[in-house]
This record gives structure tokens, sequence and C-alpha cells, in this order.
């Protein structure tokens, strides 16, 4: 079984989503082959270099007031916390593009499990950390970390590789009608759409499994 995250490392709800899908393939023992690869999406794709205040920029973009904010922040807090991610605190918005390169050359490229690990530490080093997922610095001591070849890395960043392809690619699920995310594409069949609890999740990939297997 295939599984495409389709996601932003801006968005919240692809960091409880992902960690929930993983709480499900955990509790499903192993019954079933499964590969997990990333696919881009920019929530803010128009997002200058310096990014912009969290707040004020949440509260135009989805009309909501401070109240509504720190309601919606609680949520989320429970949420991930309820699937093993701690938020902490996210003073800005960041663009991800450059981001979203080093994910899709890590999957391309880099050894077995280097773009899911990058995944996580982009995830941790945003929402639990408050750290600028585009800065730099910031990507290539990530991308150490997750094993991939920091020196290449480098050169991707201070270059345009890549770009197009993301770009495609992005293209390319917004034509298939994703709109919103995270967005769980499993074999280019059926969409789970959402930070679904592990349960739901659990439930959705057996019915799919059993109806593949029939």
């Amino acid at each position: 079984m295939k599984i495409e995250f389709i996601s932003d490392v801006a968005c919240p709800w692809c960091a409880v989503g992902l960690h929930a899908l993983e709480r499900a393939l955990e509790r499903m023992g192993g019954e079933i082959a499964v590969e997990i690869e990333f696919q881009p999406f920019e929530l803010n794709p128009t997002m200058a270099p310096e990014g912009a205040d969290a707040g004020d920029y949440l509260k135009a973009k989805y009309g909501m007031n401070d109240a509504q904010l720190a309601h919606n922040r609680g949520v989320l807090r429970e949420r991930g916390a309820a699937v093993g991610f701690a938020f902490g605190e996210r003073a800005r918005v960041w663009n991800t593009f450059d981001a979203h390169r080093l994910l899709l050359w890590a999957g391309r490229e880099g050894p077995a499990g280097s773009q899911r690990a990058l995944k996580h530490a982009l995830l941790q080093a945003y929402h639990g950390e408050g750290r600028n997922p585009g800065a730099p610095d910031v990507l290539l001591e990530l991308a150490a970390a997750a094993g991939l070849d920091a020196d290449r890395a480098r050169e991707l960043l201070a270059s345009d590789a890549l770009a197009d392809e993301v770009r495609e690619a992005e293209q390319f699920w917004q034509r298939a009608g994703i709109q919103s995310v995270p967005a769980v594409v499993i074999d280019r069949k059926h969409l789970i759409s959402g930070g679904q609890p592990p349960e739901v999740f659990e439930q959705a990939l057996r019915q799919i499994a059993a109806g593949t297997s029939a």
C-alpha cells in the first residue's frame, strides 16, 4: 500500500495527522506493508522570506478573533498531545518552499527513511520550537540530522534545483481536487482528509486493504 501524505510544514493539523496516521499503523502491527511518501502543498505560497506575525496572519486569513484563535490553539494542543506531538509557541508564519525542495530531494536521493525523518524534524522545529523552517541554517541542520548529505543539501538550497518539480507536484494535487491538508491518498485511489484520530485512519486503512485483497 502506498500512502502519499500531502501537507505543508506550516500546517499544524498536518503534524497532528501524521502522528495519528503513524499511531494507526502501529496499532495495525505491520499487517499491511506500507510505503509513505510526502507530497508538497503550500498554505502560504506568497509568504515573504521574513514571514509574518502568526496571530495577526491567522486571524486575518480565517476571520478569527483573539478568543477563537486561542480556542483553536487549545484544541490543537490537546489533539497533538493525544498522538504524541507537543505544540510550542509559534510566533511567526514562514515561507516553506525550500523545505519542500529538500523533502522532494530526500525522497528521491536520500537514504531509506530520510524523507520521513526530515518531515518530522521540520514539523518539530516549527510547531514544537517556533523555528523558521525556511531558514537555510535550520534546513541544513535538520537535513544533516535526518541522515542527508549536508554538502549536497547546501548546494541544493543555494540553487533553484527541484523548484519546478515542487511546483508541478503542487499543481498536480490541486488539479486532482486537493484544496486543504493534510490529505492522505492511498494508492492514488482513496482519499482520507484532515487530521483524523488514529482510530479513523486505522478503520479506513483496514477497509481499503480488505477491498484491495478481495
